[in-house]
């Protein structure tokens, strides 16, 4: 039987990760809309990976015999300039960070070694995430 708890993780990663695509994808219409037709592919790109990562989260969900359920979305967070773009995403991106940092550990505790190199993989993909966002933010300045 599978773990309650990694199960709400895993539930709450795909959550987070399609409410990131949804993000993206909202900002890189208003960015494509504001004539930055280049900041508008990289967050289309950026909307891709989070897809990739849900992909993840839930082929891992099925090798624990439970399928994903019908998560509600966050609410999409935009701004009015490219530096409030930006602090919305480093703000998801590190909502990302403390819980897959966190399951990360449950994970190891219990012994879940598959899980927590799940776990690991992506929240290494997010910290990466969160420093191209930091450059992003210091060039915009």
């Amino acid at each position: 039987m599978a773990d309650p708890r990694i199960v709400g993780y895993l539930n709450r990663a795909v959550a987070h990760e399609l409410s990131a695509v949804q993000q993206y994808l909202a900002q890189a219409r208003l960015t494509a809309m504001w004539g930055m037709s280049d900041v508008s592919e990289c967050l289309r790109r950026d909307a891709q990976e989070e897809l990739d990562h849900a992909d993840r989260f839930m082929t891992r969900m099925f090798h624990h015999g439970v399928t994903p359920n019908g998560s509600q979305l966050a609410p999409v967070r935009l701004g009015r300039s490219m530096r409030e773009l930006l602090e919305r995403n480093r703000e998801l991106e590190m909502e990302a960070v403390r819980l897959y940092d966190e399951a990360a550990v449950y994970c190891r505790r219990v012994g879940a070694a598959a899980d927590a190199e799940l776990f690991e993989s992506i929240l290494e993909d997010e910290l990466e995430h969160v420093r191209e966002i930091d450059a992003q933010d210091a060039a915009v300045r």
